[in-house]
């Protein structure tokens, strides 16, 4: 298996490894990395799969794209990430062995729990794995990585969790000031761990994904610092969640003629990204069921043709804060698949985006592109605070269940989307415990929150606030670590 990028300018395609791209993150060209083509299961493999556990499931889906790894060592690794012992959350062992059981509402339509990971969020499902594979790839090679990341909410926390005391290993995770939870805020800034270091600047999250996206350009600082990626704009992420998508469909269905449709909350569409390969790759969803929140950008662009990023004034702060995002940047991959994997045209349209501006695929200019849109499988549509208070308190009412505030906008629009003939599986993003204030003001009672968690808002905290500074933000890493 190699990997292109989606901007490479070459005559000839520069092809990589899956170890190259899992520790560069972004290309040298700005663009991101995907498979030169993407594997397809046949049907013989699906049968087989139906009946693995999830760590041996992962380690068949995962073989598919990492082969510069041996098999053994992979199988090692996605053993030692996949155990109950991980994936608990309190529950009962029988339970917390399934990793991602599905909690079934009502007949066709069910929650794939995805949140019973370290930090209570879906980014768990990857993020563990990805502390694994850096340590075992650093550790062969005798180097070690400066994770830089950005932050909405969730991958933050999942990221410093999965590498805190890990050897050869720094991380610096930028957030937005002031615009998380306060759960979310203390899982991150209470850590003290040495090799760990937040960062919240005074902006929106888009503004510390743009950082992020600066620093990976400066080719020079990146490779003095060995600065390495845990956003989704590393491959390694969005491959290891597609391992759930495989896991929900046999979960959903009794037969792999069967279609299935997967709603998901998205904001920066990494999540909903690794469910469109798991469909490339020939598992039968009949629909991708995108929810936006009040941030509509992508909701905008499947409905149009027009992806019309916003500016940080435009952004608006709400009540499912990890959606709070106006530049989805795993939304190039997509884009790269639906113009034909093109990279001269995603090197044209991304100009426009990363100047300030938009694109339209529905003019005439693109048009022969958009019209293959429907092809893909997308469905789309947005939820407003009104509709999250209204889902959180309709499903606690008829199911006795208690969902977070993200979960509710894909539970929201699922139920505008759903067909008779197709089971839906509504990805659970996150635990009701990271967003008490919401849960509160819908249900008029907090929610409940494992004991290791109790009280980490009164936690000291560790923290540095910055403008929005791509070059204070060097400065800052080069401080606090030595050049690889």
């Amino acid at each position: 298996m190699r990997y292109v990028s989606t901007r490479d300018n070459s005559s000839i395609p520069s092809q990589k490894t899956f170890t190259e791209i899992f520790l560069s993150g972004l290309a040298p060209d700005g663009g991101l990395y995907l498979p030169e083509a993407y594997p397809r299961v046949t049907r013989a493999e699906l049968d087989a799969w139906r009946k693995l556990s999830y760590a041996d499931l992962a380690f068949a889906v995962l073989s598919k794209f990492i082969d510069d790894i041996p098999a053994d060592d992979l199988k090692r690794l996605v053993d030692k990430t996949y155990t109950a012992a991980v994936y608990c959350n309190g529950r009962a062992p029988e339970k917390a062995a399934e990793i991602t059981p599905v909690h079934w509402l009502e007949p066709g339509l069910g929650l794939l729990e995805l949140s019973n990971g370290p930090t209570l969020a879906f980014k768990d499902m990857a993020m563990q794995l990805l502390g694994n594979l850096f340590e075992y790839v650093l550790t062969k090679r005798g180097e070690t990585t400066n994770i830089l990341g950005a932050t909405s909410g969730d991958t933050g926390s999942a990221a410093e969790y999965a590498m805190r005391g890990k050897r050869g290993i720094r991380v610096f995770m930028l957030s937005p000031h002031n615009r998380m939870s306060a759960f979310q805020r203390a899982q991150m800034y209470a850590l003290q761990d040495a090799n760990i270091f937040n960062i919240a600047v005074r902006g929106m999250f888009d503004d510390a994904q743009d950082i992020v996206k600066a620093v990976f350009n400066d080719a020079c600082f990146k490779a003095e610092y060995s600065i390495g990626a845990v956003n989704s704009i590393n491959w390694a992420r969005v491959a290891a969640q597609v391992v759930y998508y495989f896991k929900g469909y046999f979960a959903g269905t009794r037969n792999n003629d069967d279609e299935i449709a997967f709603a998901v909350p998205s904001g920066n569409f990494g999540n909903i990204c690794a469910g469109h390969i798991a469909r490339m790759m020939g598992l039968p969803i009949g629909r991708l069921i995108l929810a936006t929140n009040e941030n509509d950008v992508l909701d905008e662009f499947f409905r149009t043709g027009c992806y019309r990023p916003r500016s940080t004034t435009e952004t608006f702060v709400t009540s499912s804060p990890s959606m709070d995002i106006s530049k989805a940047s795993n939304f190039e991959r997509f884009v790269f698949d639906l113009v034909g994997r093109n990279p001269s045209l995603i090197r044209t349209l991304w100009a426009k985006v990363d100047a300030g501006g938009s694109f339209d695929l529905a003019s005439s200019e693109y048009a022969d592109h958009f019209r293959h849109l429907p092809e893909f499988g997308f469905v789309t549509g947005k939820s407003t605070h009104a509709d999250r208070l209204r889902t959180i308190r309709d499903i606690y009412a008829r199911y006795g269940v208690m969902v977070d505030t993200h979960t509710a906008d894909g539970l929201k629009v699922a139920a505008e989307h759903r067909r008779p003939d197709m089971p839906t599986l509504v990805l659970e993003t996150a635990q009701p415990a990271k967003f008490e204030e919401t849960i509160t003001e819908a249900l008029g009672i907090a929610p409940p929150r494992p004991e290791s968690m109790r009280g980490i808002e009164a936690l000291p905290q560790r923290v540095e606030v910055m403008n929005v500074d791509a070059d204070a933000v060097k400065r800052f890493i080069a401080a606090h670590c030595r050049p690889a």
